[in-house]
């Protein structure tokens, strides 16, 4: 039986590869869509988020007044250390201030450095740089880019799965009526679909 359903043209339709194939290309389309505007929105919020903290940020000289000290492990900023040092700076109203700063590892008492400072004088991280927002707003295309295609992809392989069982079942419906006939076992008065026995 297995020879038969190999060969049936009905089983091997010749549009039914391009019309998958055609599916498949619409799905990577949508998710490629669908990452660049996640991407886009992203880039945007992200821009919007920048200028707002910039607007709160600057930039000031400070001396360091004491050698810089290395930091536990979990301090380290990605693969790069950075120490701590007391400093003494100027808030950009002429506010003398001191605390503690983010340094280079080793660097010494006397020290300038250009460090940035909030609204009130305490040391906050920069705004967010181009880079960024570029590379937050590429890997959230990424990630949505890939999951709108599994998403497609995993619809098309399940609707494919479907119409085959269905196409299948029709298919071996069909064999048990013309089987008999073809390989002569039905016998003369005997209709087709009826037992032998």
């Amino acid at each position: 039986m297995d020879h038969h359903r190999r060969s049936d043209p009905r089983l091997t339709q010749p549009g039914r590869g391009a019309g998958e194939r055609a599916a498949l290309i619409l799905a990577l389309m949508i998710s490629l869509i669908c990452g660049a505007v996640v991407a886009g929105m992203l880039w945007s919020t992200g821009a919007k988020a920048d200028r707002e903290l910039a607007a709160h940020r600057h930039q000031v000289r400070a001396t360091t007044t004491g050698p810089a000290k290395e930091p536990p492990v979990a301090a380290w900023y990605g693969s790069t250390s950075r120490a701590v040092a007391p400093a003494v700076w100027e808030q950009p109203e002429h506010v003398r201030r001191s605390g503690a700063i983010h340094v280079p590892p080793r660097t010494p008492q006397g020290r300038t450095v250009t460090i940035w400072v909030d609204d009130t004088g305490t040391p906050a991280r920069p705004p967010g740089s181009a880079a960024d927002r570029a590379l937050t707003a590429g890997a959230g295309g990424g990630v949505a880019t890939a999951s709108v295609g599994a998403i497609g992809a995993g619809v098309l392989v399940l609707v494919r799965r479907r119409t085959e069982v269905r196409r299948l079942a029709v298919w071996e419906q069909e064999w048990e009526q013309v089987e008999p006939v073809w390989s002569g076992r039905l016998r003369r008065g005997k209709a087709p679909g009826t037992d032998d026995d």
